[in-house]
This record gives structure tokens, sequence and C-alpha cells, in this order.
């Protein structure tokens, strides 16, 4: 970790634009192996949610690395640069490049990210704040792999596909709640808490490989808690009530699921310092 603040991955050379960035998130086990010490209040692994053969797997991580930029080849370099210092001492267990497909629609045809919270409401929903301070201005990120049966989605009309998701392909308005059903995927990850709606922050990607017929959606939820996250997984894979769950996943599977706190910028600098010499 003393080594990236260093980490120059264009060897001087200025790169105008791009946005890149890189969030670095820890799992559960790997925070008490590397610091020790005090820890995030919600951070355990994630675990196992499902019934009747809908199954979100739990394929615990010990770092997360969420690298973004508006170029490839930005994303591919800097991962290349943060991996060559650790060397053989981590093993890379999934490894998934997204891409931005079309106006920001996932992998199904629909636009992703819709009800995302901006400006300072984001702030409150996805920033750890005084009820864990020492943690403060940190996040929790919990990240899964799904891949997509395009076949029998695409055999669907676009009316059944707008039932299944709550919201009209074309336009991305939500159904009517007289005509959505209860089971569609917009239904299941609406959550309230004292009459107010609790948001998550939302950065999924599309990925596949056409020539090996795979297509998915990479979904990474940013919360203040993991409490909001966990409660959508269960509404989708159990129901709301049981037995009501997300029609999505009849054309969806989840293969795996990692919980990871992010730490603050000021946070982490203080953590490179407690890490184990050579790290």
């Amino acid at each position: 970790m003393r080594r990236y603040r260093r980490l120059d991955p264009f060897g001087g050379q200025a790169r105008p634009g791009g946005n890149l960035s890189c969030v670095c998130g820890f799992g559960s086990s790997a925070w008490d192996r590397l610091f020790g010490g005090p820890r995030p209040a919600s951070l355990h692994p994630f675990i196992e949610v499902g019934v009747e053969g809908r199954r979100a797997p739990s394929t615990p991580g010990d770092l997360l690395l969420h690298i973004r930029a508006e170029q490839m080849d930005l994303c591919f370099e800097l991962a290349t640069q943060l991996l060559k210092p650790l060397g053989d001492s981590i093993k890379v267990v999934d490894e998934v490049q997204g891409f931005r497909y079309f106006d920001m629609r996932s992998m199904v045809g629909f636009v992703d990210g819709t009800e995302n919270p901006e400006g300072r409401e984001a702030v409150d929903f996805t920033l750890v704040g005084d009820e864990d301070p020492q943690f403060c201005n940190g996040s929790y990120v919990l990240v899964q792999k799904y891949l997509h049966n395009m076949t029998a989605w695409n055999e669907l009309t676009v009316e059944a596909q707008e039932r299944i998701i709550g919201r009209t392909k074309l336009s991305d308005i939500e159904l009517d709640d007289a005509v959505k059903p209860s089971c569609s995927h917009s239904s299941l990850t609406t959550l309230e808490e004292n009459g107010e709606e609790v948001k998550i922050l939302r950065d999924n990607m599309p990925f596949g490989r056409p020539g090996a017929g795979e297509f998915g959606t990479y979904f990474i939820g940013y919360a203040r808690s993991p409490r909001p996250v966990e409660q959508m997984l269960e509404n989708m894979f159990v129901g709301r009530p049981a037995g009501n769950y997300d029609r999505l996943l009849d054309f969806s599977t989840a293969v795996t699921g990692g919980l990871f706190f992010v730490p603050s910028a000021d946070l982490l600098e203080d953590l490179a310092e407690r890490a184990p010499t050579g790290l």
C-alpha cells in the first residue's frame, strides 16, 4: 500500500481527460489480517441468500479494485500497475471488464441506475456518518456477477419484459402501480423506512463475450450500510412476501457475491501505516 503513493501509471506523461478513478475495498477477514484494531461496524462476510434454486452465492474476497474511466486503455494500464507490486502475494479470483452499453443500458436492454441518488442525497445514502465516526466518509460496496439467458429473454415480447422490470424499455418510465406487478424488479428493489425511500448508488456494468455466449451484468451497489442492499436481495431471491420473487431471476443467475468496506482517502493513508511491511 505504501508503494501506491508513488504510483505513476503513465511514466510521468500527462494523460488529459479520461476521468480515471479507482475505489479500493477490503473484505471482512482481510481487514482483520491487515489492520487489526477497530473495524467498520457493519463489515461482515456476505451471507448467501435464496430459496428453491434461486441463490445469491457468497464468494468472499479480500480486496476489491473498482477501476473506472472513459477509455478502456486507462483502466487496463492502472490495473496492470496496481497488480504489479503485489506479485505472487495475491491470487486474482475474478476479473471483469465492463463497458458502457448505449445510453447506460443493461445487457437486458433497459436503462440501469435510473433512481440513483444525486448531490447531497447521494452523500447521505452512500457515506458513513456519525453512526460510526472512526469510519466516517467511507462506504460499503456489495458486488455480484450475474449471467443472463439472453436467448430466453429475447423470446419475450417487449411488454412482457417491461412487466418484469417495472419500467418501459424505450422511454425508461416507471409503470403505473396499477399495472406494475408486485414481483417486478423495480417493485422489489424499492425500500422505504418511516415513509421515506431508502436508496443505494448503483454503478452496474454490462459485460460479455458473444463468441462464448456469455452475457452478464456486474452489480456494484454502494451504501452507508450494507443492510439496504441485503434487504433488496432478500426481496429478490426469497420474495416480498415469501414466494413473490423477482421474475428477472428466471433469466439471470448470480454466480458471485461479496461485501467490502471502502475507506475514505484520509483513512486509507492511515491504514497504509498500519499494514504489514511490504504491502
